[in-house]
């Protein structure tokens, strides 16, 4: 299965347009391949276009940091990515207020960093929800593969392979055929 045309030009103008490909341009091609990478198994399988452009920024965004973190260009902090070059300071305003009678005084502000838009998050609960849902409609059909525990240890949790297969008593090569099976029935419920 392949990107259609019109998918891979989105791509490219929504990596062009990420704040974060300012001053990494020379990394394009690595932004563009981990994102098709990324997208490849979704994207075909999304009938609306808002829909797909959403998901489509998301991972945009996410396979930018990652090239970036790979290439060594920004590391983590406790908030947030930050440029290597950069030290890690949170943006703060002021302001000096003087009263008659009273000694001068200064408040500060923190920056509030809005991640998504509403409407972002909304097709993201969407799209959350499908998924989760046909992952409990292929446990209940098949118990015995544990399909449910399966995708809150790898999706939720965050956990490796080796550490599900240690977790649930299996071999590394049945957790990875059952994720690509689990993934093979999310993406044809989807669609």
């Amino acid at each position: 299965m392949e990107l259609s045309e019109k998918h891979l030009d989105l791509i490219k103008d929504i990596i062009k347009s990420d704040k974060k490909f300012q001053n990494n341009e020379d990394l394009f091609d690595d932004f563009f391949n981990e994102t098709c990478k990324r997208a490849l198994s979704i994207v075909e399988t999304m009938d609306d276009d808002d829909i797909v452009e959403a998901y489509l920024r998301k991972v945009v965004s996410t396979s930018i940091v990652i090239v970036l973190k790979n290439m060594g260009r920004v590391r983590r902090t406790h908030q947030n990515y930050v440029n290597n070059d950069k030290e890690v300071s949170q943006p703060i305003a002021t302001e000096s207020f003087t009263m008659s009678g009273v000694e001068p005084f200064i408040v500060n502000y923190e920056f509030i960093n809005i991640k998504m838009n509403p409407e972002e998050i909304a097709v993201e609960k969407e799209l959350l929800q499908k998924v989760y849902d046909s992952v409990v409609i292929a446990h209940s059909q098949n118990v015995e593969k544990q399909y449910l525990q399966l995708y809150e240890l790898r999706y939720v949790e965050g956990k490796k392979q080796a550490e599900i297969a240690r977790d649930m008593n299996i071999s590394q090569s049945q957790v990875s055929k059952r994720l690509f099976e689990l993934m093979d029935i999310v993406k044809k419920s989807i669609n």
